[in-house]
Order: structure tokens, then sequence, then C-alpha cells
């Protein structure tokens, strides 16, 4: 009795399997008229959709070679990692890439490295390695600022990222002695863990807006006086991955919390417009810059993507003219960043990042303005090699967004927009995030940073030069065409890149206390 029971019940198992299968099929022709593939085939359709979902992580894990992903490939994430880590980041057995490939990078190293100074021990501190400009002292601000890093994390907001991302970024910066940039999504407690904050306004003003969605100068003045960490202010004009469209946060991360730091509605979408409403044109951007300066006390920036460069043009003479004008510029690549966008504007507007920062610099150089502005550079810029090439191009320093999301967990799934970051770092899901620990990711986020200083600076050494600051543009080369492949950057982007003073480390480090504050001696 008890086998022909089991072998009833194994029946039933099987006529209710295969009624689920017949069910579905009925649906899939007779029901459901939004997917033809499932129509035409049933059931089998399915795995197609399946497979489509999950193709990313196949491609990246099974198929894709260790130089052939984009935007970031194997080997450049498994240098993120590594270095994150502390772990083993070199490579054996020579280089696997294409050295031959167009946009190759040659660093042009001297025929004695730079020899370090006995004398000075601190001048080999890896961990130190401050901008050699100070931003804000060309205007005279109050609160003149020196980034105590050259390295630091970019803008991203809280609502894009996680609360337990943005803690694990600003405890790291803190560790590392760099800044940490908001991002247009306003001020959270989250970026409120000792690190140095960048304050950035974006179009929908997050954070500093009245009822009616318009900038509010008092609550940006209130903001900073109750936040001494907030070093500088950054007017975000436009971005890489959409620039002159509006961003869009989804309703399903508007939590209470995004809601109540940014002044939104729980649930309902969030559209940053594609411009401004305090200003409409170049002279009034620069009276919205000096009004804030001048309430403030601190340096103000303006970041934006580049294309067109007429409103470059104007901007530069109105600071000829006037004196006034913004204290740093981030030029943004229109590589496209943690923004989701548009294939549409991600693919096609705005310059990447090597053409449109020397198209700005070559404006500002023309007026002579780049020995005051501070240029800092954002665009997949977060490798030795490419960052050695931004500061001989005229970048004073660089922001890292990409790569410091993969520093605490980031596995390139490309599900940032979606709400299912399965790594809990671009989600509101309280269950994904739990799987990120914030003193372990904050600890790693300081180490990549630290990695990174340690070998940029070592090229420069072996370049024969001190501080990254030093670097020329003929000290780079790059591919260019099959009959000269290889020229140095003056000859590619025509110009020569401003000398920055320098009177070397040690000056810097009787200049510079932990604060990242400008103090002379």
């Amino acid at each position: 009795m008890e086998d022909l029971s089991n072998f009833l019940s194994n029946i039933s198992w099987w006529i209710w399997f295969i009624i689920a299968i017949v069910m579905v099929i009925i649906r899939d022709v007779f029901i459901q008229k939004k997917h033809t593939i499932s129509h035409n085939f049933p059931l089998v359709g399915h795995f197609r959709y399946m497979l489509e979902k999950i193709g990313p992580e196949l491609r990246q894990y099974l198929v894709a070679n260790n130089r052939e992903e984009l935007p970031f490939n194997r080997i450049e994430r498994g240098w993120i990692y590594a270095s994150a880590k502390k772990e083993n980041n070199y490579e054996g057995f020579g280089t696997d890439r294409d050295i031959y490939a167009n946009q190759h990078v040659f660093v042009n190293n001297a025929m004695m490295a730079y020899r370090i100074d006995d004398k000075h021990p601190n001048s080999i501190d890896h961990s130190f390695l401050p901008c050699a400009k100070i931003i804000g002292m060309h205007h005279k601000r109050q609160k003149p600022f020196r980034p105590a890093s050259i390295i630091n994390v970019s803008a991203m907001s809280f609502g894009s990222l996680s609360a337990k991302a943005i803690e694990s970024l600003n405890k790291g910066v803190k560790i590392a002695n760099a800044y940490h940039n908001t991002g247009e999504g306003g001020l959270s407690p989250y970026h409120s863990h000792g690190g140095d904050v960048i304050f950035q306004i974006g179009t929908g003003y997050f954070g500093v807006r009245d009822k009616n969605g318009n900038f509010s100068i008092d609550k940006l003045v209130k903001l900073t006086q109750d936040n001494s960490f907030i070093k500088a202010i950054e007017i975000k004009l436009s971005q890489g991955a959409k620039p002159g469209k509006g961003g869009v946060l989804p309703g399903a991360k508007i939590t209470n919390e995004i809601a109540k730091i940014r002044n939104v509605e729980v649930g309902k979408d969030v559209i940053s417009p594609p411009g401004h409403t305090a200003f409409t044109n170049v002279i009034e951007m620069v009276d919205f810059i000096e009004s804030i300066a001048e309430k403030t006390g601190l340096p103000i920036g303006i970041k934006a993507a580049i294309g067109k460069l007429e409103q470059w043009e104007e901007l530069a003479d109105l600071m000829n003219k006037t004196g006034k004008g913004p204290d740093f510029i981030t030029v943004d690549g229109g590589e496209g960043g943690t923004g989701a966008a548009p294939p549409s504007f991600a693919d096609h507007v705005s310059l990447p990042w090597v053409y449109g920062f020397s198209d700005v610099y070559k404006v500002f150089q023309n007026k002579n303005l780049t020995k005051h502005l501070v240029f800092i550079a954002s665009g997949r810029l977060g490798f030795p090699a490419k960052a050695a090439m931004s500061f001989a191009m005229g970048a004073d320093c660089i922001n890292v967004a990409r790569e410091a999301m993969m520093s605490i967990g980031c596995i390139q799934a490309q599900r940032c927009h979606t709400n299912r970051c399965p790594s809990g770092v671009a989600t509101q899901s309280k269950w994904l995030q739990n799987g990120i620990d914030p003193t372990l990711k904050s600890e790693r986020l300081a180490q990549y940073f630290k990695t990174f200083r340690k070998e940029l600076i070592e090229i420069t050494h072996a370049s024969g030069y001190e501080h990254p600051c030093q670097f020329k543009m003929s000290d780079i080369k790059i591919n260019v065409d099959d009959f000269n492949i290889s020229k140095t950057l003056n000859t590619t982007y025509m110009y020569d890149k401003t000398e920055v003073p320098f009177s070397g480390m040690q000056h810097l480090k009787d200049c510079v206390y932990l604060s990242g504050n400008f103090n002379k001696n």
C-alpha cells in the first residue's frame, strides 16, 4: 500500500507539472499580446527573456576577455579590487594590452629617476599628496582650501547611492585625507562622518531649495555654517552622462529620509530641470557665484561636460574684465558616469574627457587664467597612467566615481537605474544594503586611494619629478594614427599646459594641515 501511495503521489506531481506547462502555453498563445516571441514560441520564448536579463553577467564572467569589456574591463576592475584589499595587483609575463592601439598612453621615463631627499623623509609619505594649488586664493575668498589629496571622490548623490555606500565613502575619504563631493542630492547624515565635503548645487537645488523648488541662499548659508566640514561649493551646469538633460531619481528610490533631505515628495519621480533657474546666462552665473562666495566665504566652482565653446569664451572674457568668477572648474567627460541616461545622450552628447578638457583649458590659457584656476578632472581617470596624462594636460586634481564604487564592492552589474543593484551600492533596498559593512568598505576605499597615489607618485619619480603637477605635455605620448603612431600630448592637442608653481613637497607639508585648510606657517 505504501508503494502504491508513493506511485500515485508521483503521478499527481507530474500531472500538476504538465497542467502548469499547458496553462503557460495557453496564456502565451491566446491571452498575452505584449511579447511576440512568447506567442510564436510558447514556453521556450521565456528562456530567451531569462538569458537576455542575465546577458551582462554571462558576458562579464564567461565570454568577454580580460581587455574587452566596457566601461571597465576585467583587468581594470581587478586592479581596483586588489588595490582596495591591499592584495597583489601586479601583472606577470608582460602586458597583454595592445600597446599599438589608438589612444594608448605612454609615459616618458627619465634616464635617472627623481631622487628622494633623505633630509626630508616626509617626501616619501605616499599618503601625503596634496593639490599644488589653493582653491579660492586668487579671488581672496574668506576660506581658501587646498585639497589634501589630488585623488578624491566625485559627485554621487545619496538617493542614487545607498546610505551605507555614502557612509563608506565619507569614512574612507577621512582615512585617506581626501574630499567627498555630495552630488546634487543634498547633504545627508551619511556625508557627516569626518571627511571633507564639497557641496554640489544642481539644477534641482536639492537641500537648499524653498517650498517652490527655487534656490534659497539662506538655506545654503545655514547649511555651511552648521557643517564646517563643507570646504567648497560646486555648481553643476551639466554632467557627462547626460549634459543638457535633467536627472531622474525614480519614485521607487524616494524614501521618507531622501524626501526630507531633498524637500520632495515620497514615492514620486524626482526630475531635475535641464538648466538653472537662479541664472540664465554667463553674466548672471558669475553674479550668482560671487553672491554665494560673499555670503558663505567658501570657494565656488562649476562643473560641466564640454561641447560648444562660445559661452566658455564669454566666461573667460568676463573673468578677465571683472576679476570675478569661479575658483575651480570640474571638467566631466562624456564617457558617462554613475548617472543613468538614454543611450542617445550617453553615446553621443558631449565630448570625452580628453577632448573636452583640452578644448576648455586652451580657452582659459589664451586669457592667461590657468595659473589661478584649479582644474579638476573627472572621466574614467582612476588609474595611475591616466592620472599622469591628465596632470600633464593641466589637471590639478582628479575626481573618481565608478572606481570609488568598485573599491567598496560595485561589480559593474549596470543595474544602477533599477534600484536592484546586487552589491547594495546603488539601491535603496535595505536588504541589498545589508551586505555593505561601512567600517570594512571605508578602509578599502582609503586603501585604493593610498595605492593609487603610491603608484602615481612612483610614475612621477620615474619621470624625474617630485609631484604630478610638474608633468609636461611632452612627457606623455599617445597613439594617434598609423603613419605617426605616437605623438606627445602637446603636438596632439596643440597646446602646452601652464607651468604650476611648485617649491617641493616639503613646502606643501609646511603649508597644509590635516583639516585640508590652507594655512601658512
